[in-house]
């Protein structure tokens, strides 16, 4: 209707200006209701051409939709096992920081496992203070046994000297049996030997590997006991947390509620745009929205990304082929709007939906000496036709609380 108003000013009031004051033709007598289509002709054909153009260079260079919402990131409540829930810390809503008990599941089997853990460790330490004890005793029986073997050793090297010196008078039978005698202390040596090494082996090797394992099935246990404390990941608020005492949680069928991270949802705007829009959509561009949380406010943002893929054309691998037939309507551009001042959508409340429109800008273009004058005027009235669709923006603005709570029969 406004771009009618418009058009209709330099098309059909010129018209009849001139068939009035010109023609000397008067409304009512020459100009009727009946003549008035003979009469107006060039200036009606003319305002609908100019409107229909008109409207399509608006919504073309300054694209508007109502496909657009503050959308917010949600953290559901997950224990990373499943369980009854035996504690509540927090209520149906709650501000909460990160770290911070939620609730917790029955644990009374993860603390035997942790009880179980504990007590093997300090089994494996009371195996360690026996086996340093067996390593002294294996000390003291080398010294015994090398103590006897060096006996062995000296009787035999006297009878030895003594049949050297005067040949007879030490029996050879007497002789082989003192060597027998030490080579039987010489293996009984290697045997205390061996004891020694076996017993500071268990102390330095065996042991500490046994305490290693049973620190490691300690560590296990306590893992899975602090997993039945369910715990806020980020700083946010818990919405809708309804798990009560006596519930049975689990990953797969039954989330304890969901918690939403701060901040989420107060920095950008999500806007889906018309396919048609996707080479005038640029980052950079100047755009305005309006809440329906928010009435009555314009916000000035600008756009920060513009999506390079289209959601409606996305397919999983399966066992069908894709026929494009069966997409049922086309997708938008996804378009991400930052507040162009600090603080702009404070009060807008996450996921409000909204009207937004971007403006296409030529200024750089008209700025150029290589544009020529012609380019530059028709330039000049695209981005001065984005007026138009500014005010659009404001009468829908101003209209927006009587139609939701008037005309909604609400």
């Amino acid at each position: 209707m406004l771009e009618l108003m418009i058009c209709s000013l330099v098309t059909i009031v010129p018209d009849y200006l001139y068939r009035r004051y010109v023609q000397g033709k008067r409304l009512g007598k020459e100009i009727t209701f009946f003549s008035v289509w003979y009469e107006l002709r060039w200036g009606i054909t003319g305002c609908l051409m100019l409107t229909v153009g008109l409207i399509t260079m608006i919504f073309y260079y300054h694209p508007s939709t109502t496909s657009a919402a503050i959308y917010f990131r949600t953290v559901p409540i997950l224990p990373e096992g499943s369980g009854r829930v035996a504690e509540v810390n927090v209520g149906f809503t709650a501000p909460v920081k990160k770290g911070d008990v939620l609730f917790r599941l029955d644990s009374s089997r993860q603390q035997a496992a942790v009880e179980t853990a504990r007590r093997k460790v300090a089994e494996v330490d009371a195996s360690m203070i026996s086996a340093r004890a067996d390593v002294v005793k294996a000390d003291a029986q080398v010294g015994e046994a090398k103590a006897n073997l060096q006996q062995a050793r000296d009787e035999l090297d006297v009878k030895s000297e003594l049949q050297r010196r005067n040949p007879g008078i030490v029996p050879q039978r007497d002789i082989e049996k003192l060597q027998v005698l030490v080579d039987q202390r010489q293996s009984g040596l290697d045997a205390a030997n061996a004891v020694r090494e076996s017993a500071s082996l268990r102390v330095s090797t065996l042991l500490p590997a046994e305490k290693a394992s049973a620190e490691a099935a300690l560590a296990q246990a306590q893992v899975d006991l602090d997993k039945t404390y369910v715990r806020a990941g980020v700083d946010g608020r818990v919405e809708q947390f309804l798990v009560r005492t006596g519930d049975i949680v689990n990953q797969l069928m039954r989330p304890a509620g969901v918690l939403i991270p701060e901040g989420a949802g107060r920095n950008v705007l999500q806007a889906g745009f018309g396919q048609i829009e996707a080479q005038v959509m640029k980052p950079g561009m100047v755009a305005e929205a309006t809440c329906i949380s928010r009435p009555w406010v314009i916000i000035p943002l600008v756009v920060t990304t513009v999506q390079d893929y289209i959601a409606a054309g996305q397919f999983r691998s399966g066992e069908q082929l894709i026929d494009p037939q069966n997409l049922q309507r086309p997708g938008t551009i996804l378009v991400f709007l930052e507040p162009l001042y600090k603080g702009g959508l404070e009060g807008v409340t996450p996921g409000s939906s909204c009207i937004v429109n971007a403006y296409t800008s030529n200024h750089d273009v008209i700025a150029d000496p290589k544009t020529g004058a012609l380019k530059g005027f028709l330039l000049h009235a695209v981005d001065a036709t984005g007026l138009v669709h500014a005010l659009l923006l404001r009468i829908q603005a101003l209209l927006m609380p009587v139609k939701t709570l008037v005309m909604s029969g609400h």
